[in-house]
């Protein structure tokens, strides 16, 4: 006897173990851990999906075991690392294991259920009336009330029974192509045969001879030379040819390879690679922590070091932290190594991803790039895992699993004894703060690898007579570097942290201002669209002519977004070619690719975005960045205000004067005197990781305690509040006094889809039962999410508001 652990597709915290099943025998030679399997589940003939976490030859369960009904996967798909790997994400980020394991597979391998309705008493007159005529019929999203009330009348009475069905979505992309059987001579031999007058047999006989080395040749590449069907099909019945399926792989879009080699490293950089080689060498399971100034080849470093983990034949794994910060990355590393690298990102389609992530799992691939979600990348033999712009929120998912890929690359590289490289000019204060305590070593590369100095900063004070009286949003200084930089026929890049038109409408009569209706918020004005947009819940409507409250025509529109500063340069350089990147402009696939590549190859002077273009990004052309609103990231309630604003500050910066050229930055704030503006602006990361590191623990922050959130949302706000003060009671029965426990509080946007939103904040620097505290919470409360509650728990969030 064969029995299965399997782990179902149903995420509650009842089936959060693993449910035991018969293996047939017809399958005890096919199943294994970590295949997908269908099982049947519960009453009736509801069937769903599993993975198969262990096999066992007896069982305790005293009954008769169902057996699996068929095996989806020809061989596991989930290797024993990536099964031990969602034990452990599962309990460290109090999540549902099903949940984990669907996170580390692309989308389409995520099981879709169809419910199939068929006749049990097929002479019943409703029956009649819901089959009509038909065999069966699948219930659908698209069914009035009146048919499932029936097929639920139905069911109950016993005269239909309904089956659940499994499809298997992960489907490879089949094309038609041609080969031959046939060698040069006999081809040559079919070609004198031919008629004079066969003129598309003769094209299609000299195109197979002058590419029998590259078959099979997909049909519509035959086409694009001209080859017509009728002539291929001759050909085939000739025996010339035979046409066959092929499975194509769709390449991901927007990457194009830029050809690289192997760069002559600064003293810094190969005594970085070095330190990180002999790691590798050693397959010695260290983190190194590169705090590198914006253009000091950290890149290269990466590239180098990745080399050698090849020669070594290891694998290696680099992240980067989002899409837009992707495509010059990825072209990098695809010019470096060609064919040996794979892409994983978001932007990918369901397909493009699936096929990526089969070449990495058939073994095709030495090198995954990507951002969050690659780093669960089924490589084998990992030699070496990179993590770029390491201090980056984006590397922290922000719904369940709510995992940060920090901690799982630290995971897989303890598993694999490899090295980890962490890369960023702004270390997380938390990376720092683990190098100077010895948990990781530190590589520090102070100097840019073409000896250019950092850029020139000047910080604006936008409270200034001349600066206010300025009219629109850009200072005299701001336009007056501009129009230096176009006139010398150079490049810029205007930062601006918020994407719209403008922030807000209000009444200059009543000072009413239009909000969300679902959202504590008001609506964002989209002059593109003609809409006033949230950015929250996306509800949008048209913008009003008069007042709602006063019936005043008297509307105006404040604060500034991307679109209204466009408009500005627009007016202020009529000559100049601006490109506008932020979430809008980059809607479409490759959008972003194709904004960079626009902008590198000069068909743009200015480019005008929101943080995505803040990171990354190398233009030798660009002198200038201005900043605009830097401080708007301080106004947040977070804690890590300061940190944020110092790492888009510097990281901005950045991108000035990164070649031969000397680089202006320009910083417009109403805070000049912040120490985290200050600092940016010398991109001095040590003096305010030092100041940053004492508030911090003045006020109990990370690192200094460990910080868990939990956060209570439900559609009634005396019914959250309710809850949240029993979930604060439970906590505080296991707490110590060395504990802080904050809350329950309302967030910064207490309202967001119509439900409102509290939290409660731990923190603390060892409490040995809150782990197991929380789990119970998630248990208890199980039941609650059938009345509209919603309880989540972050370990170590990115965000408090």
């Amino acid at each position: 006897m064969t029995v299965a652990e399997v782990i179902v597709d149903v995420p509650t915290m009842q089936t959060n173990r693993p449910f035991e099943y018969d293996v047939p025998s017809s399958l005890s030679e096919v199943v294994e851990p970590g295949m997908r399997v269908e099982v049947p589940f519960g009453r009736g003939k509801r069937k769903i999906q599993g993975f198969v976490m262990k096999l066992k030859d007896t069982s305790s369960f005293k009954g008769k075991l169902k057996p699996i009904d068929r095996v989806i996967d020809l061989r596991p798909v989930l290797s024993d690392e990536m099964l031990d790997l969602s034990s452990w994400l599962a309990d460290r980020t109090y999540s549902f294991q099903i949940s984990c394991l669907q996170t580390m597979l692309p989308s389409v391998m995520r099981a879709k259920y169809h419910q199939i309705v068929k006749p049990v008493d097929v002479e019943d007159k409703e029956v009649e009336q819901l089959f009509q005529g038909q065999d069966s019929i699948e219930v659908t999203s698209q069914m009035s009330d009146e048919t499932i009330n029936l097929i639920n009348r139905l069911k109950k009475n016993n005269k239909i029974e309904i089956e659940y069905t499994v499809e298997n979505k992960a489907n490879q992309l089949k094309r038609q192509a041609i080969t031959t059987t046939l060698n040069t001579i006999q081809l040559r031999e079919k070609r004198s045969e031919l008629r004079s007058n066969a003129k598309a047999q003769l094209k299609l006989i000299n195109f197979i001879i002058d590419n029998l080395n590259n078959m099979p040749i997909e049909l519509s590449d035959l086409t694009k030379v001209g080859v017509n069907r009728a002539a291929i099909k001759t050909a085939e019945k000739n025996n010339i040819l035979s046409i066959i399926e092929v499975t194509k792989r769709r390449k991901p879009v927007g990457i194009t390879p830029d050809k690289t080699t192997k760069m002559h490293l600064s003293k810094e950089q190969a005594q970085a690679v070095e330190q990180i080689n002999q790691a590798i060498d050693n397959a010695k399971n260290e983190t190194f922590l590169i705090e590198g100034v914006t253009g000091s080849g950290k890149t290269e470093v990466y590239l180098q070091t990745i080399d050698r983990a090849i020669n070594e034949n290891k694998t290696a794994l680099m992240l980067v932290p989002e899409i837009s910060l992707t495509p010059q990355m990825v072209n990098r590393v695809t010019g470096r190594f060609g064919n040996k690298v794979a892409v994983l990102h978001s932007g990918l389609s369901s397909g493009e991803r699936y096929d990526e992530w089969t070449r990495i799992e058939n073994g095709s691939v030495q090198v995954v790039v990507g951002a969050r979600s690659a780093v669960f990348a089924p490589l084998k033999n990992i030699g070496l895992i990179i993590i770029d712009e390491e201090h980056e929120a984006s590397y922290k998912q922000d719904d369940n699993p709510r995992y940060h890929a920090r901690d799982v690359a630290l995971w897989r590289a303890k598993r694999h004894k490899c090295p980890v490289v962490l890369g960023s000019a702004t270390p997380s204060l938390e990376s720092r703060a683990r190098a100077q305590k010895g948990v990781y070593k530190l590589i520090r590369m102070k100097e840019r690898i073409n000896k250019q100095p950092l850029p020139h900063v000047q910080i604006v004070d936008m409270r200034d007579t001349e600066n206010s009286a300025a009219k629109g949003d850009l200072s005299p200084l701001l336009q007056d570097k501009l129009w230096r930089v176009l006139k010398r026929k150079e490049q810029a890049i205007i930062l601006l942290n918020r994407r719209g038109y403008s922030s807000f409408m209000m009444c200059r009569e009543c000072g009413f201002v239009l909000k969300c209706p679902n959202c504590d918020v008001s609506l964002t004005y989209h002059k593109d669209l003609g809409k006033m947009k949230c950015h929250y819940c996306g509800h949008e409507e048209n913008v009003p002519q008069i007042c709602p409250q006063c019936h005043s025509k008297k509307i105006g529109f404040y604060g500034t977004g991307t679109q209204n500063i466009e408009r500005q340069l627009n007016e202020l350089f009529p000559d100049a070619r601006v490109l506008r990147m932020d979430v809008d402009t980059t809607r479409r696939k490759g959008a972003h690719a194709k904004i960079l590549k626009q902008f590198g190859d000069r068909k743009a002077d200015i480019l005008l975005g929101t943080q995505m273009i803040a990171k990354g990004l190398d233009f030798p052309d660009v002198t200038l960045v201005g900043i605009v609103n830097a401080d708007t990231t301080l106004s947040l309630s977070d804690y890590r205000a300061s940190e944020r604003t110092f790492q888009l500050l510097t990281q901005a910066s950045g991108r000035a004067g990164r070649a031969d050229k000397s680089g202006n930055v320009i910083i417009q704030t109403f805070n000049p005197d912040h120490y985290a503006i200050k600092d940016a602006a010398v991109q001095d990361y040590e003096t305010f990781y030092n100041q940053e590191m004492y508030l911090r623990h003045q006020a109990n922050y990370t690192p200094y305690y460990f910080t868990t959130l939990i956060s209570i949302s439900h559609k009634d706000e005396g019914q959250t509040l309710k809850q949240a003060y029993w979930l604060k009671k439970q906590l505080s029965t296991v707490l110590s006094n060395n504990s802080i426990l904050l809350g329950p509080s309302p967030t910064m946007i207490s309202r967001k889809q119509n439900k409102y939103y509290y939290q409660i904040i731990v923190k603390y620097k060892h409490e040995p039962k809150l782990h197991q505290k929380l789990l119970d919470i998630l248990n208890d409360t199980q039941a609650d999410t059938k009345k509209g509650f919603t309880i989540a728990i972050d370990n170590e969030p990115q965000h408090i508001d």
